[in-house]
């Protein structure tokens, strides 16, 4: 039986309507960390155009390559292993650049030392103008946007104490050393932002 996310198949839609705004100039889509493949596949069929490049950890490979065995379209390209801490990108896992990456449900659960690390990766594989798109949980200011993420971010520390909701200041700031512009922030379902940067 293939791996599944209620929550993918919840918000694929709600995201799907931005990135098929966002991605209409772009080319390739790094996804960094794509889980079940449920995004994967969803995206890339509606968004015939793109080229789309999951990856995931050693871990969670396996079962990436069967739902993208069983399901993806011609447009998806065979699962990277993609190690965020392991750089540069370029030399490690890609063997180009590309003008777009997006990642769901991803930053929480990483150390904040990944976090750097992703973005220190975004920095180095992203080109000129290119776009990166971060769904997921955030606070502001140090507050929670709702009740249900304060739980969540308790549950998330308890089970591992380098990883919570990030904040979005903390966020930004690393963006903007990897000459990312923040565009956007997109109120999605379930108390989730969808936030958009551009590489200058």
């Amino acid at each position: 039986m293939l791996a599944y996310s209620e929550a993918c198949e919840r918000n694929k839609q709600p995201i799907l309507e931005v990135l098929a705004k966002a991605f209409a100039d772009q080319s390739t889509v790094l996804e960094v960390g794509s889980g079940t493949g449920q995004h994967a596949v969803y995206f890339a069929r509606n968004l015939s155009y793109l080229h789309w490049q999951p990856s995931e950890v050693p871990d969670c490979l396996a079962g990436l390559c069967e739902r993208l065995a069983a399901e993806g379209p011609v447009n998806v390209a065979e699962p990277l292993e993609l190690d965020v801490s392991n750089h540069p990108w370029l030399d490690s896992s890609l063997s180009r650049s590309v003008d777009a990456v997006f990642t769901a449900n991803t930053l929480h659960i990483m150390s904040w030392s990944n976090v750097e690390h992703f973005f220190t990766g975004i920095g180095e594989i992203l080109e000129s103008g290119g776009v990166l798109y971060v769904y997921g949980p955030f606070h502001y200011g140090g507050k929670y946007t709702s009740e249900s993420n304060a739980t969540f971010d308790c549950f998330l520390q308890n089970r591992d104490p380098l990883s919570g909701i990030r904040d979005f200041n903390a966020v930004a700031e690393l963006a903007e050393r990897q000459r990312l512009h923040f565009l956007e922030d997109h109120s999605m379902p379930a108390n989730n932002q969808l936030l958009v940067w551009i590489k200058r």
